[in-house]
């Protein structure tokens, strides 16, 4: 898939863009209705020698976490590496897979941050934005910012604070008792009480939630088999 032709291709102009859209946030948002029954997970693989990357986007029922649609895109990657502008980078692809799925999920859970980010517009909240869908980030190391350890029990958590203002960006939540806790965040049109619920009811086994994981071999899988083709070719 080709990158928008209007895509920041400066960290200056990605900044810029930033800037923009954090006001259009949303930090808060009803509650998934009776009717809300379709959860996505989107993550991403790369193949930088070739400067793709390959996009995921798997559907679960939310009641019985099982997968009802999935889809992939690839893309040239659309951004070079600058840390706190990895969505420049990754959402030309994960628009392209959302795009290729047949029904709309009601939320849509990012392996990355949404508000704790410094500029508070990770990932999640970045497509959440573009999109209008419900969003949250579940990230697997808590970035920039700082986190006392929660409780050993599952359902524990702390809060993820930014060390410069103090303010609650997110919470280290415990899904496993005594692992290590994963870093829920506001995405777009939902609460963090509700974001932490909601990673919760997609861990029931693993540190991660269902989404990612499924997401995440997913995009692996994808980019094996597109490397062994053009390895054949």
């Amino acid at each position: 898939m080709p990158i928008p032709a209007d895509w920041p291709a400066t960290e200056a102009e990605a900044l810029a863009e930033q800037e923009r859209l954090r006001p259009l946030v949303q930090p808060h948002g009803p509650a998934a209705g009776a009717d809300d029954t379709l959860i996505a997970g989107v993550d991403v693989a790369y193949d930088d020698d070739r400067d793709l990357v390959v996009a995921a986007a798997v559907v679960l029922d939310r009641d019985t976490l099982a997968v009802v649609e999935e889809s992939t895109a690839v893309g040239r990657i659309a951004f070079p590496y600058v840390p706190g502008l990895l969505a420049f980078r990754e959402l030309p692809a994960v628009l392209d897979a959302l795009a290729a799925l047949t029904r709309t999920p009601g939320t849509v859970v990012c392996d990355g941050y949404g508000l704790a980010h410094p500029r508070r517009l990770g990932l999640a909240s970045h497509l959440g934005v573009l999109t209008g869908l419900r969003t949250l980030g579940v990230a697997k190391t808590p970035f920039v910012f700082e986190h006392h350890e929660p409780d050993a029990a599952r359902g524990a958590w702390t809060p993820l604070t930014d060390p410069a203002t103090g303010e609650e960006v997110g919470r280290a939540v415990r899904t496993r008792p005594g692992v290590k806790p994963v870093f829920v965040s506001v995405g777009h049109r939902i609460g963090l009480t509700e974001a932490v619920d909601t990673t919760l009811a997609l861990a029931p086994c693993y540190r991660l939630p269902e989404t990612t994981r499924h997401a995440d071999s997913l995009c692996r899988r994808a980019l094996a088999a597109l490397q062994r083709e053009e390895n054949a070719n």
